[in-house]
């Protein structure tokens, strides 16, 4: 049975690209205001997952419903979903001939048909969130990562979506520019915003999550609270994958 307060429901999903099953079947659920981070070895399907939540990609098999409606029945066109279900890219995806304000205005110009003087007012209000509002004229050309990465957040959150899916946000990133990007989404966290976090960022995952799952080889090897995952990993994979982290326990050690 579906909770009421369940936002998001994946039942069954299976992707496959020709012969390649990427997804084996996934099943999860969100509900408003977790913090859903989902971790695993490289290639073992997590952005693949994101994006088929997204509909960037097409799932091949299973559901993904929308408060309680299939994705399909609830919106009549995805671009509407996807107002309400955001996207944070790990490459940015901002236009590189538009400025940074203008790349926050688009979208509600475009998709929610607001008029572009209500449009730039939500942007500045956003980058002003995110600590962007000084660079509203720049092109991206002009930014770095960290900023860019910030400015496509401030873009995302301009839509006013329920929930936020970032695929990897940090990945392509320096090193010194992760904390500025980190910053931002746990002040988002603290605000109630629902997110589903593809990571790396064990620690974030740690501090942050309200559920963590881990995908390996296009299936849930394991999911639970942080506790449940960086405290007390269920299976010997789990284990193995989170010991590279330096994450676990030190009781959790012993007990291995």
């Amino acid at each position: 049975m579906i909770e009421a307060n369940n936002i998001l429901c994946v039942k069954g999903l299976k992707k496959s690209f020709g012969e390649r099953e990427i997804l084996k079947g996934i099943d999860f659920e969100v509900k408003k205001s977790d913090v859903v981070c989902i971790i695993g070895p490289s290639g073992s399907g997590k952005s693949t997952l994101i994006r088929c939540v997204n509909f960037l990609e097409e799932p091949t098999e299973g559901t993904i419903e929308y408060e309680g409606q299939e994705v399909h029945q609830a919106f009549k066109k995805l671009p509407l979903y996807r107002t309400k279900v955001g996207m944070v890219f790990q490459q940015f995806n901002l236009f590189n001939n538009m400025s940074v304000v203008e790349n926050c205005m688009v979208g509600q110009v475009k998709v929610l048909h607001i008029d572009k003087e209500e449009a730039r007012k939500t942007a500045l209000q956003n980058l002003e969130y995110v600590g962007m509002a000084g660079y509203m004229n720049a092109k991206p050309s002009q930014l770095s990562g960290g900023q860019k990465q910030r400015v496509a957040i401030a873009r995302a959150l301009a839509l006013k979506p329920e929930v936020l899916l970032m695929d990897e946000p940090t990945s392509a990133l320096d090193p010194e520019m992760v904390g500025e990007v980190l910053t931002v989404m746990k002040k988002l966290a603290d605000q109630g915003l629902t997110m589903v976090v593809v990571t790396h960022e064990m620690a974030f995952a740690k501090e942050v999550a309200t559920k963590v799952i881990f995908i390996d080889q296009g299936v849930i090897a394991e999911q639970g609270t942080a506790d449940d995952l960086f405290l007390h990993p269920q299976k010997q994979r789990t284990r193995d994958f989170l010991s590279r982290f330096n994450v676990l326990s030190h009781q959790n050690e012993e007990d291995k």
